[in-house]
């Protein structure tokens, strides 16, 4: 519970500051601009030194990988000199907060969809698109589709790096042996109900870290046809309290039988994966983003994991290709062009890929996936296997969160917490969280 308080205040700190600055990140002291103009995009043949730094979050393989590439791209282009920053999920944020209101943004910061609006709506992101028409940022093998996932306004404020979708990980010889029931792509939540108590019988349990709400009720939302947000991003998507209360009813019942990972040891987590509980033995099952697979089934050497959709019924209704994380430029940089340069070597060059091998994502570029087949690991393979899979059975994504998300999704948490704590009834929660979510979307119109 102290990681809650302490996450709750610092979102709160995060939303203000981001509040305050209102555009900070484009003072002419840090761009030397009024950081709103549209960057030059001719081509500049200058090897004068530059410096650019890149801001990322991850595990240690990303960041093991991601050093590798940026040695790679210095090799190649000795004028410039990348200084890395990284750092686990929720700390990047809480770095980045701060840094925006200073104007003091790396030149590249990677991205998520949360986040987009929030900083692309306050001008602290470049528009890439006179990069992509100078051939700075090449785009030829990059799909409309892939590319739209990082518009907000008609502007190109972020750079796609690879197509995920959501998936449910087991331990298939774990459930084996332990004679639990192994779902059919076609499996329901019911189905989990039954898993988590044959997983409870032997001692084990269902999840590898606590569930992340802000990601999977909207995917129940979009499995009975609803949607979080509205179109126009002012209010809450769905108007019956109903579809909260039976998410979080069974939830609730997943955590007082025991099923999931109890809020204070998820407290103690770091939500890297070397902590997920399927790593440590201790669940059979886990669920995410198909690139955050890798990083787990690669620490699992003693047996094999696999990736299978998420409940139904209306999976493919539910699912969709998201965006794994983007690369943006930041209004602030002083050489957008060649921060615009790095992110075109890191989405095209195969030498590079065959380093990263998609653990951003299955590659946005055609001819850098179709290269990179016939070198996938294993696990690698069932990540492209899978999102092959997902598009056949997936429909259209939902347009990036609207600015107020972040809020809401702290909201969702917290409400959450006070649920499972039986601080407050899930009839009473669904109001709340109503009531609240659309006051911070009426605020954020502001």
């Amino acid at each position: 519970m102290k990681k809650v308080l302490h996450a709750v205040l610092m979102f709160s700190l995060i939303g203000s500051l981001i509040g305050c600055s209102g555009g900070g990140a484009a003072e002419p002291q840090a761009s030397g601009g009024t950081g709103t103009e549209t960057p030059p995009a001719a081509a500049s043949d200058s090897k004068d030194p530059v410096k650019l730094r890149i801001a990322w979050w991850g595990g240690q393989s990303r960041h093991d990988y991601t050093l590798k590439v940026i040695e790679m791209y210095e090799s190649q282009n000795p004028h410039v000199t990348i200084e890395p920053e990284y750092a686990p999920f929720d700390d990047y944020w809480k770095k980045l907060a701060p840094q925006a209101v200073a104007g003091g943004l790396p030149d590249i910061i990677q991205m998520d969809i949360s986040y987009l609006n929030q900083y692309a709506g306050r001008n602290q992101l470049a528009d890439l698109k006179p990069f992509t028409e100078s051939g700075e940022l090449d785009v030829a093998d990059v799909s409309e589709n892939a590319l739209s996932g990082g518009e907000v306004n008609g502007k190109l404020v972020a750079m796609n790096l690879g197509v995920n979708a959501l998936q449910t990980t087991f331990d298939v010889e774990t459930m084996k042996k332990n004679g639990i029931d192994i779902p059919s792509k076609e499996w329901t939540w019911d189905d989990m109900d039954k898993m988590g108590a044959q997983a409870k019988e032997k001692g084990l349990q269902i999840g590898g870290f606590a569930y992340r709400h802000d990601v999977f009720f909207p995917y129940y939302l979009r499995t009975i046809g609803q949607k979080m947000y509205s179109a126009d991003g002012k209010t809450i998507g769905y108007s019956d309290d109903q579809l909260f209360i039976d998410y979080f009813t069974r939830y609730q019942k997943w955590y007082d039988n025991g099923y999931i990972l109890s809020l204070d040891k998820e407290a103690q987590k770091k939500g890297v994966a070397e902590e997920d509980e399927i790593v440590l033995g201790n669940s059979i099952s886990g669920t995410g983003w198909s690139n955050q697979f890798l990083a787990v089934a690669n620490l699992v050497t003693d047996r094999p994991l696999e990736l299978n959709p998420m409940p139904g019924p209306g999976t493919k209704d539910g699912l969709f290709l998201k965006p794994s994380m983007y690369f943006s430029v930041t209004e602030t940089s002083k050489h957008k062009e060649e921060a615009a340069k790095f992110i075109s070597f890191f989405i095209n060059d195969i030498e590079a890929n065959k380093l990263i091998k998609g653990e951003r994502g299955v590659p946005v570029s055609a001819k850098v996936k179709e290269a990179l087949k016939p070198l996938l690991s294993e696990n690698e393979a069932k990540i492209f296997d899978y999102v092959t899979w997902a598009e056949a059975n997936s429909t259209p994504g939902d347009p990036p969160n609207p600015i107020g998300a972040v809020e809401i999704e702290k909201l969702l948490r917290d409400l959450s917490e006070r649920i499972l704590f039986k601080k407050i009834s899930i009839e009473d929660a669904a109001a709340e969280f109503r009531k609240e979510a659309n006051a911070i979307l009426a605020r954020s119109q502001q």
